[in-house]
């Protein structure tokens, strides 16, 4: 046989990628089919959320972290945030009122006397740790940490970050990205300093990002990322300019990031990872309260009372007569008229400090477009360590960062199905025993719900 021949007959060779991507399937597919043939009470067993472990995880790491942790120096206020938040999914608060002044005062002593927080005491200010140890202070609530936030020297450092093409620098002379305006629009929202200077030109920037798949890079010109496509999705929900968005074709991309696995990649092509349960699956909770803008954007009429298709969705037969059905028109709809894609947004029917609580009030018009039973199989049975904390995937190892991520998309699954984040789910839309329920969160700043309702009344008492 002639050498071309022989060429051309032989089995093409597997990437490395390939060789990542069907050992994932193998480790996951294995624990799946273990758990479908064991028996009912295993089953249960196997997806029982080990709450207490978890929290006994979270709160050694609180106290003190090993040696290791130095090359984490500059995310202290990181570590703060993925582990105060994880416990108040779970219901817990820091159970030692030393611990809690201790954490307070440290979060206090990376706060930058011209504005903004660093990764640790003396550290540069950066717009990423300035939203964790915002967001941890809210999630520690009380006089104390809320007031400990100097907003008005805040304002100065966010608006010396704004640039010229509408987006946020990260730092002094930092990367200008979407993760960037996310970081710099949520706090602002939820510290109510937001106006018109901080907002100016920043959906510009973002439906710059917005690449030929339909998802949002962090760049012009660069890959769409789940990470981004939720900051940027965010940011313009709270900017009031998300009909700008192409939200079909967003659509399109980020429901085929949900893969065999059950749970999500972060880009095409890519590893499955526990962490995109929130990055990715965050994403739909705000979809939801979309609605009229996608019927908008395909063209359909909301007289119609339709949407685009749910075909496939894990949703039982909702009826008029369940009674967590819920019709097509709202208060909040009465008051909210989005104009159409590529204007800008009329934000004299929303002022700018009201959208955060406004947008809990949208009426829901889209069910849930990711498949949540299975996500929550995925972050349970793949990605829980028995001893405590939750793990990228199968052979990995536990980590505080994807505790945090992989508890935030489970709070989405289980209360997704929900009229309004208000009610309690129903007990079919929590995949093992209705203990595994955690708290709400608030979709768009991923705060607990009751502690962003403290934190809106605390600072919206107060201007600047």
């Amino acid at each position: 046989m002639a050498e071309s021949e022989q060429h051309s007959s032989a089995m093409p060779e597997i990437t490395e990628s390939q060789g990542k991507q069907w050992a994932v399937e193998n480790d996951v597919f294995q624990i799946y089919r273990f758990f479908s043939s064991s028996s009912r009470e295993d089953q249960d067993a196997l997806l029982k959320l080990r709450r207490d472990n978890h929290i006994e995880y979270l709160n050694k790491g609180l106290r003190q972290l090993p040696a290791s942790f130095c090359t984490l120096d500059a995310n202290r206020p990181w570590l703060c945030y993925w582990i105060v938040h994880s416990l108040a999914l779970l219901g817990e608060s820091i159970d030692d009122a030393d611990l809690e002044d201790n954490a307070i005062d440290f979060l206090s002593r990376c706060q930058d006397q011209n504005g903004g927080y660093g990764g640790g005491p003396g550290q540069l200010p950066h717009l990423a740790t300035t939203y964790a140890a915002v967001n941890s202070l809210i999630t520690i609530g009380g006089e104390k940490a809320l007031s400990s936030i100097n907003r008005e020297k805040l304002y100065k450092f966010l608006l010396r970050m704004k640039v010229a093409s509408g987006g946020f620098s990260m730092h002094d002379g930092g990367e200008v990205d979407v993760r960037a305006c996310y970081t710099a629009i949520s706090v602002a929202s939820v510290l109510n300093i937001m106006d018109d200077d901080l907002v100016q030109d920043v959906g510009n920037f973002v439906l710059s990002c917005q690449t030929y798949e339909g998802g949002i890079a962090g760049e012009p010109g660069a890959e769409a990322h789940g990470g981004y496509s939720f900051c940027g999705l965010a940011t313009l929900a709270l900017i009031n300019e998300v009909q700008r968005l192409d939200l079909p074709r967003f659509i399109d991309w980020l429901v085929f990031r949900q893969g065999v696995e059950g749970g999500f990649q972060g880009r095409t092509n890519k590893l499955v990872d526990g962490c995109y349960s929130f990055w990715q699956g965050g994403a739909f909770p705000l979809l939801q309260r979309l609605g009229s803008v996608v019927n908008e954007q395909l063209g359909i009429g909301t007289e119609e009372h339709t949407s685009i298709s749910t075909e496939g969705v894990d949703s039982p037969d909702l009826s008029e007569d369940d009674p967590d059905h819920e019709g097509t028109s709202s208060q909040a709809d009465k008051h909210f008229h989005p104009k159409g894609k590529g204007q800008t947004s009329d934000r004299s029917k929303v002022s700018l400090s009201d959208i955060g609580a406004e947008f809990l009030e949208r009426n829901m018009d889209i069910p849930p477009l990711l498949q949540s039973a299975v996500l929550q199989d995925y972050i349970l049975l793949c990605c829980q360590v028995p001893q405590g904390g939750l793990k990228d995937k199968p052979r990995e190892h536990r980590d505080f960062y994807h505790t945090c991520y992989c508890l935030s998309g489970l709070s989405v699954c289980q209360h997704i199905w929900s009229k309004s984040l208000d009610s309690p789910p129903l007990p079919w839309a929590i995949r093992g025993p209705y203990s595994n329920l955690l708290e709400p969160i608030h979709p768009l700043y991923n705060v607990i719900l009751d502690k962003y309702h403290e934190a809106h009344d605390f600072f919206s008492a107060s201007e600047l």
